[in-house]
């Protein structure tokens, strides 16, 4: 007797949580379209990029194209899941002509500001994040042209480097 009927409450309560789940779906649907339809009109207002590294130092992308005059949003995710202090990266968008080699070795000796040397050559950058975080940045473009983009971790930057064209 005891069997069926937590047996018919585990259904019940089955037959609940099931419907409760649909509604939640078509809420997070509904979501979802209000949500791009908001990021559709963001990406005619302004730039917006993503871009992803991971624990083999690498970048997804190698290029990154900005029209000139719209503030870019940058949004840099760490897909993998090894802490910022073993495998972090950042974001660093370097002045046109900069020693990129010369810059990285500054960049390796400050461990105090996350590997962001003081230096006139930085254009903007993102915090250092590891495993599993996400930042993101919002900055004015530079003059038309094509400007180096690195991570400033040290060692990172001969793999985890690419071009910001401006257009």
């Amino acid at each position: 007797m005891k069997k069926s009927i937590f047996l018919l409450l585990a259904s019940f309560l089955m037959v609940i949580i099931g419907c409760g789940e649909k509604k939640t779906e078509k809420k997070e649907e509904g979501f979802q379209v209000n949500r791009a339809k908001k990021e559709e009109k963001k990406e005619v207002d302004e730039n917006v990029i993503s871009l992803s590294s991971n624990d083999l130092m690498q970048f997804d992308k190698s290029e990154l194209k900005v029209k000139a005059g719209k503030k870019v949003t940058l949004t840099l995710r760490h897909t993998g899941e090894m802490d910022k202090m073993v495998m972090g990266h950042n974001f660093v968008l370097l002045e046109a002509g900069t020693d990129v080699g010369e810059f990285a070795a500054d960049a390796a000796v400050a461990r105090e500001s996350e590997y962001i040397p003081e230096s006139d050559a930085i254009l903007a950058y993102t915090k250092l994040i590891g495993g599993g975080e996400v930042t993101s940045i919002t900055f004015d473009p530079p003059a038309p042209g094509t400007y180096d983009f690195i991570c400033s971790f040290p060692g990172h930057y001969g793999i985890m480097n690419g071009k910001f064209i401006v257009e």
